[in-house]
């Protein structure tokens, strides 16, 4: 059929891109995935595959190889500058930071990539430089110098996509949300607990230690900056910033100064979301974070990626003109990006306080929904919303059959 013989050029070996190409395959297209890196990109924080997302992992067949890459994490812990536990959240309560299926970024990139290996063509140490389309085809042309043809063009290259650029220019906006925040893995110590450890710090400061199972510990440290400010930041000069900033914090963060200055892997952006008023133009399309990052404190950055690549993959197979698809795919996930993007009033800013009174109020607020009694009516008005978890915002996720 007509249908098995598209060919669709994918940009970005991460998340939302391979989990796209599973899906095409599966439909009887043919995949080709293209990565600037020189092999897949394994480092990053720990995600959870929830909601919707967990159920697709379950149709792929992967949900026990996540949960048997979970990271061990038992939950989070609040605590104070003296180390001292002021909340806690098993991972089985609600509040927790944990989620069940919890799994450090790279080893999902790894279990994706090798459920499409075999049937996938990944092009790695290259990118797409010039892009141009016509009734007929896309014709790409990449920085290694050659030109191909396609019938289809994906960008699913993250919130700094370089083809989103060449597909629709300035047109997408990056919404910042004041926020700032760097990653980074350090040595653990005897001391690093199973838990995650999340530390509030005056001066709008927010320092997170989180296991692995790699014997290391996941570092993110997250401060507030203005608008006006941060786009002054050098962030070339990234290691410089964040040792000034981590200056006084207390807890951690001597140790965390000390680690970033010896790491040459360290990620520091400005946390927003991506806002496009369109997610297709003819042969052009994009999923994930490069089409509708949430950012990483909703939660949900991971969920609308795989959801997000199952449901344009599965609208391709569904409807012999690929416009009808790019249609019907937007207008069944743009609700839920909307419902997910929606923050509440005052976040992040609320849990980012300035004065050490202010921590203290926030420390004594998450003491208080970590109570039994709290914990208790949580649990009591979540067992009614579990037939509603694999749900989109209450909405069935669409099924699709192959076509073969």
């Amino acid at each position: 059929m007509t249908k098995q013989k598209q060919k669709v050029l994918i940009a970005g070996a991460s998340i939302a891109g391979p989990t796209l190409a599973y899906w095409l395959h599966q439909y009887g297209f043919e995949v080709t995935l293209v990565e600037r890196a020189t092999s897949l990109r394994l480092g990053g924080q720990s995600i959870d595959v929830n909601g919707p997302a967990r159920k697709i992992a379950r149709l792929m067949g992967i949900e026990e190889e996540i949960r048997a890459a979970n990271t061990g994490e038992l939950g989070t812990h609040w605590v104070d500058k003296s180390n001292q536990v002021k909340a806690s959240f098993p991972r089985e309560g609600a509040g927790s930071l944990t989620q069940e299926l919890e799994i450090v970024r790279g080893d999902l990139v790894t279990i994706l990539y090798e459920h499409t290996k075999e049937h996938v063509t990944y092009r790695f140490d290259d990118q797409i430089s010039h892009l141009q389309q016509d009734d007929q085809q896309a014709t790409v042309t990449f920085a290694s110098g050659s030109t191909e043809s396609y019938d289809l063009v994906i960008a699913a290259d993250g919130i700094r996509s370089k083809t989103r650029q060449l597909m629709f220019g300035d047109e997408p906006v990056f919404n910042y949300l004041g926020l700032c925040t760097a990653y980074l893995t350090i040595a653990k110590t005897e001391t690093d607990p199973n838990w995650a450890r999340w530390y509030t710090a005056d001066d709008s400061r927010v320092l997170l230690l989180r296991p692995d199972r790699q014997g290391t510990t996941r570092a993110s440290f997250s401060f507030l900056v203005p608008e006006e400010a941060y786009n002054q930041l050098d962030r070339a000069n990234k290691k410089a910033i964040l040792i000034e900033r981590l200056a006084g914090a207390g807890w951690e963060a001597d140790r965390l100064a000390q680690e970033v200055e010896k790491s040459e892997d360290i990620y520091l952006d400005g946390v927003g979301q991506i806002k496009a008023p369109r997610w297709s133009l003819n042969r052009f399309a994009m999923v994930g974070d490069a089409a509708y990052c949430p950012g990483p404190i909703t939660g949900k950055g991971t969920t609308l990626a795989m959801v997000g690549a199952y449901i344009l993959a599965g609208e391709l197979a569904t409807h012999p003109q690929y416009a009808d698809a790019f249609a019907r795919y937007e207008r069944i996930m743009r609700p839920y990006v909307e419902s997910v993007q929606k923050l509440p009033p005052g976040v992040p800013r609320l849990a980012y306080p300035k004065t050490a009174l202010g921590v203290s109020v926030v420390n004594t607020v998450m003491g208080i929904l970590a109570s039994e009694p709290v914990q208790k009516m949580a649990r009591v008005l979540g067992s009614s919303e579990t037939e509603k978890e694999e749900r989109m915002d209450g909405t069935p996720l669409p099924e699709y059959k192959p076509a073969y």
